[in-house]
C-alpha cells in the first residue's frame, strides 16, 4: 500500500493524485492539513528522506519566515521545530511504499518507483 503525504490544493499533489489513479495504484493519502503533521510521524518520515529535501525552501511558507528564523535553521533539530509548526514547509508529495520514499513528482518518477515495488 502507499501512502501520499502533503496538501490536497498543491498543483503538484494534483498531478501525482492523477498519475496514480490513471494507473489504477490504490494509496491512502494523509493531509498536513487535516491529519496533522505529528512529531513521531515527521521523525518517522525523516528516517526515509534527509531534512534538507524535506524542508522546502523554494515555497511560500519559506519565503513568509522571518530571514533571522531562516538563517537559523542549519541543523535537522531546527529544522523539525520549522515544520512542526508549518507543515505546509514540507516538500511534496512524498510516496511511501514500506520502507522507499520517493520525493516531488514526475511522471518517470513514479513509474520507476512503483515499477520497482511489483
Amino acid at each position: 500500500m502507499y501512502i501520499i503525504y502533503g496538501i490536497k490544493n498543491c498543483n503538484t499533489m494534483k498531478k501525482a493524485f492523477t498519475w496514480l489513479d490513471e494507473h489504477q495504484i490504490n494509496y491512502q493519502f494523509h493531509n498536513y492539513k487535516t491529519d496533522g503533521l505529528s512529531a513521531e510521524l515527521l521523525n518517522d518520515l525523516l528516517k526515509l528522506v534527509d531534512w534538507q529535501s524535506l524542508l522546502n525552501t523554494r515555497g511560500t511558507t519559506w519565503r513568509k519566515l522571518d530571514e533571522a528564523l531562516r538563517n537559523q535553521i542549519d541543523n535537522q533539530d531546527a529544522a523539525i521545530k520549522v515544520m512542526l509548526a508549518n507543515p505546509s514547509i514540507l516538500k511534496r508529495p512524498l510516496l511511501i511504499a514500506g520502507k522507499r520514499a520517493l520525493l516531488g513528482f514526475s511522471e518517470e518518477s513514479y513509474s520507476e518507483f512503483v515499477k520497482l515495488q511489483q
